[in-house]
């Protein structure tokens, strides 16, 4: 037994409860080391000594090049649990709690692992709506001037005395002449990227929290951008850049001019006085910054006082727009409090609302239920790179890596996560393809078949390409004909119209070292949706048993043959 690679972390996604009743716990060891694993609960607050245990054997949910991912779901009869598990590898059989090991149990409760209490306050719960969306991300200077049009012309305008760029012409109208557009792709959630007033075209260096940016249009325009996607059954989601301002904003100028005297000199991170001016490109700035962007000073969201007004900022547009949810820029760098306070100010206007947050790493320790819903899966765009774009990893390190990607989440944030391949921060994966389009669109098939939402940047259903930010920032191409429009219509349709690819638990079926044919299902108590895909040079073959059900859609499928960049879609009902 390789006692090194046991591993358990109570509360957290290694144990937890789904609801008020239900709950789940895990437990790591070495690939293939365990015949058995069996987990033994008790009521903590059981007025017997010893307490009296029950148990239930615990199954291998998921495995990645390592590991083996014990799992184990059950309704619970006690609130208040301790609990300890019971290994067998040959002969060898050891308990292990409290990070031990032992040979035997002991009269001592407490030094058992515990679950204190399955409190519905404590519960991860991210709105349902989440599991069915399918996400449009669009950049709104790049968009749309019109209906299928964009001006691709610079703008510039005032803004209370200062001035704002546009660099393509898209507009907030422009959006709204396209919605039909998105709702027949199959579209039903929109993300924007910032919309408020800032100076240049990206909308990042934020001088106005409370108003559109004149470039895009007037605040009225937003309002029937927003109430156009509901009454076409779209939910609307902006971007929120809370961890930095412009340097044009106006509090951030009274602390230029008036250094401490400022009534908001506490406003921002790691001020210097006097404040240097940020258009100096010879003084290195004295202040904190988005990164080391002298355009973006850093604020002190620690500070009650900002807490305070950007808690009114995300109050505002839930209340006076009835927006669906947040993305939240930089969210892996401002402090916590700030975005519990944030949580709790946007759930008390709508419960449903979506918090989504910008972290590029592990975002474990967001999704606690109290900070963020979801977070955007950059990991997800990673391990596909590796996987289809580059082609530097087999099936088995692929699905190790989605795996792990899984597991390290509760099962609820795992729904909720924004999966994607593109966004306004990196190249176009039809570009890391190579203009590779077969193991391009099995890389979008993936995408709309593994849980979480599914997010894509506009453009990509027209091929747009791009390695550098002027690239893949272009205006929309449209009225380009492009064979991916109809195999995006199709991947989306095919997610929309099976609920075992939005709500249904994951499985690897095959996954061998030194292929790269993935096979995987998705799967309700009622039917399942298995997915084969093929990035082998050659022909593939596919099990028998693989290929029992409805077909809903294939490519390159030949008897039990599937060619190099097919895939095959199978459905079965029982």
């Amino acid at each position: 037994m390789n006692k090194k690679a046991v591993l358990h972390i109570p509360m957290s996604q290694y144990a937890f409860a789904l609801d008020e009743e239900r709950m789940v716990f895990r437990l790591r060891t070495a690939r293939g080391d365990m015949d058995a694993c069996r987990l033994y609960y008790g009521d903590r607050s059981c007025r017997q000594t010893p307490v009296i245990f029950d148990s239930v054997l615990m199954k291998v949910a998921a495995q990645d090049e390592l590991f083996d991912y014990y799992e184990t779901e059950f309704v619970s009869p006690y609130r208040r649990l301790c609990y300890y598990f019971e290994l067998t590898a040959g002969e060898e059989r050891f308990l292990y709690y409290g990070d031990f090991f032992s040979d035997h149990c002991v009269d001592d409760r407490s030094e058992y692992y515990q679950f204190p209490y399955m409190h519905r306050d404590d519960l991860v719960r991210p709105p349902q709506w989440m599991q069915d969306a399918v996400v449009y991300n669009i950049f709104p200077d790049s968009f749309a001037s019109g209906k299928g049009f964009i001006s691709n012309e610079e703008s510039r305008k005032e803004f209370h005395g200062k001035t704002v760029r546009g660099k393509r012409g898209g507009t907030l109208r422009g959006i709204t002449e396209n919605i039909g557009y998105l709702k027949e792709l199959g579209f039903n959630t929109l993300y924007m990227n910032p919309i408020f007033a800032a100076g240049e075209y990206h909308k990042y260096d934020l001088i106005d929290y409370f108003h559109v940016d004149p470039c895009f249009g007037r605040d009225e325009d937003f309002r029937e951008l927003v109430d156009t996607c509901h009454g076409n059954g779209m939910r609307v989601i902006i971007d929120g850049v809370f961890n930095h301002c412009g340097w044009q904003w106006d509090k951030f100028g009274d602390v230029v001019d008036k250094g401490k005297d400022s009534q908001y000199s506490d406003w921002f991170y790691r001020l210097e006085y006097p404040v240097c001016r940020p258009e100096d490109p010879e003084v290195y700035p004295d202040y904190e910054c988005f990164g080391y962007e002298r355009m973006m000073p850093k604020l002190a969201t620690d500070r009650e006082a900002v807490a305070d007004y950007f808690c009114r900022v995300c109050r505002y547009w839930l209340e006076e727009f009835h927006i669906d949810g947040w993305r939240l820029d930089v969210a892996s760098e401002v402090n916590d409090d700030f975005w519990r306070r944030f949580y709790r100010t946007a759930k008390s206007v709508n419960p449903d609302a979506a918090l989504i947050g910008e972290v590029w790493e592990s975002a474990g320790h967001w999704l606690d239920g109290k900070i963020f819903d979801s977070s955007m899966n950059y990991d997800f765009r990673k391990h596909c790179r590796r996987f289809f774009a580059s082609r530097s990893i087999d099936a088995a390190a692929f699905d190790g890596r989605v795996t792990h990607m899984r597991i390290r989440y509760r099962r609820q944030s795992v729904f909720a996560q924004m999966n994607l391949l593109d966004s306004h921060d990196v190249s176009r994966f039809l570009s890391l393809c190579g203009k590779d389009r077969g193991a391009y669109e099995l890389a979008v098939l993936f995408l709309m078949t593994f849980p979480g939402m599914p997010s894509i940047f506009y453009g990509d259903e027209l091929g747009v390409e791009g390695v550098l930010e002027v690239e893949y920032r272009q205006a929309m191409p449209w009225g380009r004909e492009d064979t991916l429009l109809s195999f995006y219509r199709e991947a989306i349709r095919l997610r929309n119209g099976e609920k075992a690819l939005r709500r249904g638990s994951f499985r690897t079926v095959s996954a061998e070292k030194g292929s790269r044919l993935y096979v995987y299902e998705r799967r309700l108590p009622e039917e399942s949706v298995l997915v084969a895909m093929n990035m082998e040079e050659n022909d593939a073959a596919l099990m028998p048993e693989w290929l029992e059900g409805r077909i809903l859609w294939q490519r390159g499928l030949r008897s039990e043959q599937l060619g190099s960049r097919g895939f095959a879609v199978i459905k079965k009902e029982w």
